[in-house]
Parts: structure tokens; C-alpha cells; sequence
């Protein structure tokens, strides 16, 4: 860091760019290590170190934000004592940091003047979920390999003393830098960095990262079961499924979570329920728990840490929430599964930019399959009662209905495609005799009423003759009124026109993701709330910076020419998502939005493909 205070204080009074802090000079004399010449070398190198072993590296934010640069601190593995370098480990070990962040800030505070005048430390606030992130993450780094000789000048280390690289903890935050103030920035940068750094490596808690280690290959276990198994979903007993409304947090005093005697199964040493592959009703009583099994379901899709109270809640990891979505835009989409007509309309190739509720929740459940959704999750009270349900007596009412409701392609679905479906049904019993399993929710006790519920349904759906002779006749004509569907994929392309980064008539790319939502890029303003499984901003922005990559490098361009006039988009995605993998999600990332946060966490395909099809301005075409 000696070399960073030099670089500071050598700056103007009033510099706007701190441009010497990212360029970072070096200057390695004559006949050293490393310069066997007459002449000396100048060179560049933004990483600094605190010692030979724990390195900041200063990184432009974006480019309206000199005097925010962000920092990566790497700290060697061994240092802490870890050699569990997995992503959870990874978090806890950010959530351990955050809080020498946070003091620092305390200190900082000044309530009479904002933090660029003060100075400040921004970091990722990560809730419940375990995420893939670009602030907290192990890496190879090669060691130090020059000493410091005063100022910036460097000699090199021989190669025998430089060592092996080492598995680096490695992890992202901001620091706001006063304005003309080199002082201050020396006290930001090079006094209280590497003192939180010390601090962070000397009162490490190694006992929680070990259990967090531990718990983290319990979660990895059930999810690879599940993934083999017939069951798409897991809730252990001792569960506290109910959220504290102002934290977000387990509610304290909630009943645990405890599978009936009968359904209980046990997954490495952890008993629990476990629901079946197929059709799956959660029904029960207003406020008697059965919305708050869905969300936690839901959840199950990501990890949670200690004292979540979901921990050991696993979910299909393809799994969608779906609910209707009155205006959303749909492009040449083939509804016609549930939709057979509409009035002018082709529901083979229906496009609309204010969808129904009806038409939105087919679209939804449609697009989410075609992404590779496995398990769909669905609340009654958040869908079209029309696409949900149609009861005997409205069939018998209505002769000409359009709408095949979801209680007749359910089944299908699964017997077809492989997609189970779990669903939160309070005021219908259509669902209670096409339902592989009915759970009923008491006072947030659970129960499997399958048997009894299809005996009532036996009981109460006849309630006339001439009803009982309608339905006799809809029940022989099934086949031909309720056809099976060919194909439930759509094999669907995007035209590159409209699909660019660049606002028509205007020479910048143009990538906003506030936190509101919503994703603005180019002429496209998404409207991403109703994505329900995108837990956070993070995971918008990322989202954000994956559409712009891939619309520079296949769309329409502002002076350039696309080299195809469509793009397979499934095909396109699946090869940016190994590039991520073999790489990371800070490969996405670019400085020239000041719009968009620095901080990105890891999407799933099918969210990132739910934003691509609310895409009001681009072209879907049939693949030919």
C-alpha cells in the first residue's frame, strides 16, 4: 500500500479522476531483478498490497464514478484456516466482513452532510439466499512479485522466491472518496483497509465456516437426490417456514414445520416431508399456513444460511412461479394449449402487448417450459379464476368457451412433458379429484387428505341429473373436445431488428437497472416484478449486462450490421451461460453504464429467459 499513498499524494490538489490510483506506475531501475538493462521500466499495475500476502486491487466502477472506484481485496485461503471453497463458504465469509464495513462507516457518519462529502463504504446487503456473486468468491491469484523500494519504484523478486499462486478468498466493495482530498483518500484507502483486513483474518470465526461447510453439503446432497428421485420438492422437520414481516427473517414463535407420521421420509439423517413428481394441491383454511408452504417451496430453489429457518427446504432447482400477468407483452407465442380461439386473434401465433390474465398465465407456464422448467408453483389467489377452473355447471352454461382451464391439461403436462405441478388452491374443488396428493394446512400443521378429498369430490359433483347426463357426455367426447397437445415447445427465434442496446437515433448503448424492477436497455423498458423467483437487484443487473453482451454480439448494432438476421436465443443463452461457467458472472460486467450497480449475482437460465420473452420491441419468429 506504500506504493497507492505515493500515487495518492502524488496527485493534483483537485484531481476529478484519481486516474494515477487505477493506472497504478511502477518504475523498476536500471540492472535489478526483473531489468537486467541500462534502462529503467516503466509499467502499470492497479493491485497493491498490504503485505506480501493480502492484495487491493482498484477497479473503475463506471465512467461517472472516478472517485468511487471499487476495490477487490484478496486474502489467501490459509490465512483463515479454510479449505472449503465453496460458494456458501464464500458468503458467510462476505457476511462476516460486512460488518468492519460497517463500523467503519459509523465512524464516517456525518448526519449534516451526505457520504460523498464524507466518505463512505458500499457493499452488497445479501439476504437469505445463498447466490453465486462477484463480491464473494475463491480464486487462484499468483503471488506478490516485486519489493517495494520507496515511492513506486519496484525490483523485482528472483523467480526461485516467488512461490506457487494461492487460493485467494476474494471480495468486492466500494469506497467513496472525498472530493479534493488526497488526505482523506490515503485514510480511506491505505490507512483503514488493510487495519479491517487484519482485524477480519484475526477474529475470523473458523467454527462457523466450518458448520456453514457442513450444512452446505447437506443441501448439496438433498439437491443431487432430489435431482434422481421422484420427488421434486423436500421440507425437513423443525422448519420455520412463516417470515418476519420487518426483517424477512424466521418468525420467532412460529409452529416448526412437522411432516405427517405416515408421509415422513428421511434423506441423509434428515426426516422430513417430501412431495412427489406430478400433480400436488396445498389446500387449507384463510391464514392457515398453505401460501406460506408455497413461498417456502419457492425459496427451496436457493440455498439458505443459519438461522433462515429454511435451510434444509430444498426445491427443483428449474422450478418457475407462475401467476397471471394482466399487460405484459407476448410475441408469436402458440397458446393455443389453452386458448383455442380468440376474436380476430391466432392463438397458434398470439401476440399482444397488453395480455389478459388468462392469455399471460398460459404464456407464463408456456415460456417457462420451453426455459426448462421442470416444476410449475401456482397460487390461486394470484391467477385468472377463467384459466384456472371451469365447473360442471358453467360448462353445461357456456357451450363456446375458448379457455381449456389448467385443471384439464395439468395432468397432461406431467404424463407429456415431465412438468410437475404444485398448487395453493383455497375456494375450488376441481383440482381435488385430477390431484395425485391434497394437503391440507390447519393452524400451520400439515396433513395428506388425498383419499378424503377425492370421496368428497365422488360425493358432491353430481348434483342433478341432467348435469350428471352432460357431464357423462364430456367425459365420453374427452378425447375429441380436449385434444392432446402435438407439441408443447415453441421452437421459437428472435429477428435482430430491435434487438440492440442502442435507443434508435442515439449513438450510446443505453443499460439502466434500477431498483424498482424494471430493466431499460436500448428501446426496451422490461417490466421484471412479476419474474417471482429473481430475489434480488443483483440478480436484475446481471440480467441486465447478459442481454446487453449478447445483443452487441448477435443483434443489430447502431453503425454495424448483424451477421445473421435472427438468433436462435435458447441456443445463444446456453452458450453464454458455460462462457459464465468457465469464467464467472464478473465477465458480463461493463464500466459504461452508471445506471446499473457493480455488484452482480448469478441468475437462472429460466429467469434470464422470462425477462428476453417481456420484450416489447423485438421480433419472435417460428424456427424454420
Amino acid at each position: 500500500m506504500t506504493r497507492l499513498k505515493s500515487l495518492l499524494m502524488s496527485m493534483e490538489n483537485k484531481t476529478k479522476n484519481w486516474r494515477e490510483m487505477y493506472e497504478g506506475l511502477i518504475f523498476i531501475p536500471a540492472c535489478t531483478p526483473g531489468n537486467p538493462t541500462e534502462f529503467p521500466v516503466t509499467g502499470s499495475d492497479p493491485t497493491y498490497w498490504s503485505d506480501r500476502d493480502i492484495s487491493f486491487t482498484v477497479e473503475t466502477t463506471n465512467r461517472m464514478a472516478f472517485d468511487r472506484p471499487t476495490i477487490l481485496c484478496q486474502i489467501p485461503a490459509e490465512m483463515l484456516g479454510i479449505t472449503d471453497y465453496s460458494t456458501a463458504v464464500a458468503d458467510d465469509c462476505y457476511r462476516q466482513f460486512i460488518p468492519y464495513l460497517e463500523d467503519l462507516n459509523s465512524e464516517l457518519y456525518n448526519r449534516n452532510k451526505p457520504p460523498e462529502e464524507t466518505g463512505y463504504y458500499y457493499m452488497a446487503h445479501p439476504t437469505g439466499e445463498i447466490l453465486v456473486r462477484n463480491t464473494a468468491y475463491f480464486t487462484m491469484r499468483p503471488r506478490k512479485d516485486y519489493k517495494n523500494l520507496g515511492g513506486y519504484k519496484i525490483i523485482n523478486y528472483p523467480d526461485e522466491e516467488l512461490g506457487a499462486p494461492q487460493m485467494c478468498l476474494s471480495m468486492r466493495f466500494q469506497v467513496q472518496l472525498k472530493p479534493n482530498d488526497k488526505k482523506k483518500a490515503v485514510q480511506l484507502l491505505v490507512g483503514n483497509l488493510p487495519n479491517i483486513a487484519a482485524l477480519f483474518i484475526k477474529y475470523f470465526d473458523h467454527e462457523r465456516s466450518i458448520k456453514v461447510g457442513a450444512l452446505y453439503e447437506k443441501q448439496k446432497y438433498l439437491r443431487n437426490w432430489l435431482r434422481d428421485s421422484d420427488y421434486c420438492a423436500f421440507l425437513a422437520n423443525g422448519s420455520i417456514l412463516p417470515r418476519d414481516s420487518k426483517t424477512g427473517g424466521a418468525m420467532e414463535g412460529a409452529i416448526p414445520f412437522i411432516a405427517p407420521a405416515e408421509e415422513e421420509i428421511e434423506v441423509c439423517g434428515i426426516k422430513g416431508l417430501g412431495i412427489k413428481k406430478g400433480v400436488t394441491v396445498i389446500t387449507g383454511g384463510g391464514y392457515s399456513g398453505k401460501s406460506t408452504v408455497l413461498d417456502t417451496i419457492s425459496a427451496g430453489i436457493y440455498d439458505h444460511i443459519f438461522g433462515d429457518g429454511r435451510e434444509l427446504c430444498i426445491t427443483d432447482i428449474s422450478a418457475m412461479t407462475i401467476s397471471a400477468e394482466d399487460g405484459r407483452s407476448v410475441k408469436n407465442l402458440d397458446i393455443s394449449p389453452f386458448i383455442s380461439w380468440l376474436p380476430g386473434g391466432d392463438t397458434e401465433h398470439f401476440s399482444t402487448d397488453h395480455a389478459s390474465g388468462s392469455t399471460s398465465q398460459a404464456a407464463n407456464i408456456l415460456e417457462a417450459m420451453d426455459a426448462g422448467a421442470k416444476l410449475l408453483l401456482i397460487d390461486e389467489d394470484k391467477s385468472a379464476t377463467n384459466f384456472m377452473i371451469r365447473d360442471a355447471l358453467m360448462k353445461e352454461l357456456i357451450r363456446r368457451e375458448p379457455i381449456t382451464p389448467f385443471t384439464e391439461r395439468v395432468n397432461e403436462l406431467h404424463e407429456s412433458c415431465a412438468v410437475s405441478t404444485i398448487l395453493v388452491i383455497g375456494g375450488s374443488g376441481e383440482y381435488l379429484a385430477i390431484a395425485d396428493n391434497v394437503y391440507l394446512m390447519d393452524e400451520y400443521l400439515i396433513s395428506n387428505v388425498t383419499e378424503k378429498a377425492r370421496e368428497i369430490y365422488r360425493k358432491n359433483t353430481v348434483i342433478s341429473e341432467e348435469t350428471k347426463k352432460y357431464s357423462d357426455e364430456q367425459q365420453n367426447a374427452n378425447s375429441s373436445s380436449v385434444p392432446k397437445v402435438k407439441d408443447w415447445y415453441q421452437h421459437r427465434i428472435i429477428s435482430t431488428d430491435g434487438f440492440s442496446p442502442y435507443p434508435k437515433q442515439f449513438g450510446r448503448e443505453k443499460l439502466e437497472v434500477p431498483d424498482i424492477g424494471f430493466i431499460i436497455i436500448g428501446e426496451e423498458k422490461i417490466n421484471a416484478n412479476l419474474v417471482h423467483d429473481i430475489v434480488c437487484n443483483e440478480q436484475r443487473t446481471a440480467i441486465g449486462f447478459m442481454l446487453r453482451l449478447l445483443e452487441t454480439r448477435e443483434g443489430g448494432g447502431l453503425f454495424s450490421e448483424p451477421e445473421h438476421e435472427t438468433v436462435d436465443i435458447i441456443q445463444k443463452t446456453d452458450e453464454l451461460y458455460r462462457e459464465i461457467e468457465e469464467k464467472d458472472i464478473d465477465m458480463v460486467y461493463s464500466g459504461n453504464f452508471p445506471d446499473c450497480d457493480r455488484f452482480l449475482a448469478y441468475p437462472r437460465k429460466v429467469d434470464f429467459m422470462a425477462v428476453v420473452n417481456r420484450m416489447r420491441h423485438v421480433n419472435f419468429l417460428n424456427h424454420s
